[in-house]
């Protein structure tokens, strides 16, 4: 008969794995409170204001911002969730109940999975929208919205699994090391998952990559060609660059060391670097800020309305601004039709 231990201590499944519990609070403790606090907040502030300005200016009820607003939003949950990790951590750990601790990785599964999916629905939007000489998607807002629901119902779903059954309380031999209450089983799934979706992203925006580079070079035989396209096409490469280098920098060393603990590698030290490796995959829910919404001009100038909504008394839409985002957003291809934005 299968014994299960729904009233043992955090600390007991801890030790069982082979994951130390300290009591006081070392100096690596304190390190990774205070760069995750940090984190954490420069992460609600810079998403917040992406959410707020999408809210605010028209130009952006588009499904692509409704998109970037969501990758906000879970970001911004991201932030949250490893804020209460922060306040749960360390030698606090050893203080909490069983209850608590599935909620605090619950929260920060959920958000992740949230950002990821998220990410991977943006790729394939943006893929969909370069390829067919679009400015925006053709997807209605209905939608849009679904899709929206679809990405926090997987979310929730992979993030409550765990608390509702996926778990290692009735089987102490499959517990992993770096979540000491999941099962090895779930933290290969859950990483596998993940690298699959990250494989598709890389292929989407190599595609995309390839694609714009072929285009300048035949545009550039024309002479014809606007320097104003190539100063576009410029941008979408060095998005892509930044895309996939963000990406594979801050997620793919967390998913191999998840990986390696759930087929449970026993010369793997992976708690050594896990915390720093979360910290980096926290880190990158500023990045997506950066990349997906400062490098549009128009988002930043709303950032400024925004920021120095007491001071700003320019025009609300001045002849040179609105020259310049015609310019950015609308050049023109050889057969006169508008093309792509410049900002992915």
């Amino acid at each position: 008969m299968t014994q299960c231990y729904y009233n043992e201590t955090v600390e007991f499944f801890y030790n069982k794995s082979g994951k130390e519990l300290f009591h006081y609070w070392r100096a690596k403790d304190v390190l990774v409170v205070v760069l995750g606090l940090t984190v954490s907040i420069v992460v609600l502030l810079t998403n917040l204001l992406v959410i707020t300005a999408i809210v605010i200016n028209k130009r952006f009820h588009f499904p692509i911002y409704y998109l970037l607003g969501n990758l906000a939003a879970a970001d911004l949950f991201a932030g949250i969730a490893y804020m209460f990790l922060m306040f749960h951590t360390g030698p606090r750990t050893a203080q909490l109940s069983l209850k608590t601790w599935f909620i605090r990785q619950s929260l920060l599964d959920t958000s992740l999975t949230a950002s990821v999916v998220n990410l991977l629905a943006i790729a394939v939007e943006r893929h969909k929208t370069v390829f067919t000489m679009q400015l925006h998607s053709t997807m209605s807002n209905q939608r849009v919205m679904i899709l929206i629901c679809c990405i926090w119902i997987t979310a929730l779903l992979l993030g409550l699994i765990p608390s509702y059954g996926w778990h290692c309380l009735c089987d102490l031999d499959n517990c992993s090391k770096m979540a000491p209450l999941y099962s090895r089983s779930y933290l290969t799934f859950w990483a596998i998952s993940n690298l699959f979706i990250f494989l598709i992203m890389v292929v989407v925006y190599t595609h995309i990559f390839i694609y714009v580079k072929r285009k300048m070079a035949r545009m550039s035989k024309h002479t014809s060609f606007h320097p104003r396209y190539k100063e576009t096409m410029i941008n979408l490469i060095k998005t892509v660059i930044i895309i996939l280098s963000a990406f594979v920098i801050c997620w793919t060393p967390g998913q191999v060391v998840l990986l390696l603990d759930g087929l449970g590698c026993k010369s793997c030290n992976v708690l050594a670097v896990e915390k720093f490796f979360l910290l980096l995959a926290e880190i990158n829910s500023v990045i997506n800020a950066i990349v997906y919404s400062y490098r549009d001009n128009e988002m930043r100038s709303t950032f400024r309305k925004i920021l120095c909504f007491a001071c700003y008394r320019a025009p609300r839409y001045s002849p040179a601004s609105v020259k310049s985002s015609n310019t950015e957003h609308r050049i023109l291809s050889q057969n006169g039709h508008p093309t792509m934005d410049s900002t992915l």
